[in-house]
């Protein structure tokens, strides 16, 4: 079984600046991936984004948000950025700090 932890409170703060709807979208591709297994979760929802780089993608009715994450020993998804999404391409400064956040991870 997987299980899905933020980074440090800094990424946790980032997820609770989204809006509502964001939030549930989260908590229902974590359910999916508790539920059937992270290899088993493929777009729309999870798309390898470069390297060790994978994003969950949330849509709601005004707002696109992304979650960056990397998968750990243990079967753990740590979560290294939250970001609402501007354009059509993740900016290249949101993958440069999702590296570099990834860094701590262990």
């Amino acid at each position: 079984m997987w299980s899905i932890e933020f980074l440090d409170q800094t990424v946790l703060d980032e997820m609770q600046a989204q809006p509502n709807e964001i939030r549930a979208k989260f908590e229902h591709i974590v359910r999916l991936i508790e539920a059937n297994g992270l290899s088993r979760v493929h777009e729309p929802y999870i798309k390898h984004l470069e390297g060790k780089l994978w994003e969950m993608r949330m849509k709601g009715r005004d707002t696109i948000a992304r979650s960056i994450y990397v998968t750990a020993v243990g079967r753990r998804i740590i979560v290294v950025r939250v970001f609402t999404k501007k354009r059509q391409k993740t900016p290249r400064r949101e993958l440069d700090l999702a590296r570099q956040r990834a860094k701590e991870v262990s």
